[in-house]
């Protein structure tokens, strides 16, 4: 749990950090159009902070950790959110900077999305072992099956 609770916790400080970069950059800039720079500030703050507050909560009532595909998720995850909002930055300060983007962006997107779509896949998995009927939270606890 405790590495749930600090991605959340990272997450945030970057979500915020984001914000600023976004804000003085496009102010030192005079930039005022659209910009994927505007967005990263969500993307953290809600794939990263929430999600994870959400899987503190799921974590702490059934016990998601304790499956074979926790680990899978959590760093197949971290990579595409990581990865995702990274090339998002580098994207939308290259907008701001008047640069093009080309090939070399479009690419590790891609993949980055990729990567948060198969954590998804091993989420789902984690979520779905863990509330088929029988389920116990514990090997040598009595059996509470979930309604």
């Amino acid at each position: 749990m405790k590495k749930l609770y600090y991605s959340a916790v990272i997450y945030t400080v970057l979500g915020l950090l984001a914000g600023i970069f976004h804000r003085e950059l496009t102010k030192a800039q005079d930039f005022t159009a659209g910009t994927q720079l505007s967005v990263v500030h969500t993307h953290l703050l809600t794939l990263g902070t929430l999600f994870f507050l959400i899987a503190i909560a799921l974590e702490k009532a059934l016990c998601l950790s304790s499956g074979r595909f926790f680990n899978a998720f959590f760093w197949t995850y971290q990579a595409g959110l990581v990865l995702t909002t990274g090339i998002m930055t580098v994207h939308g300060t290259m907008t701001v900077l008047g640069r093009t983007a080309g090939p070399a962006i479009s690419g590790p997107a891609g993949l980055g999305h990729i990567l948060l779509t198969l954590a998804l896949v091993f989420f789902f998995l984690c979520l779905h072992n863990r509330v088929r009927p029988g389920f116990t939270h514990s090997a040598g606890a009595e059996r509470h099956p979930l309604p």
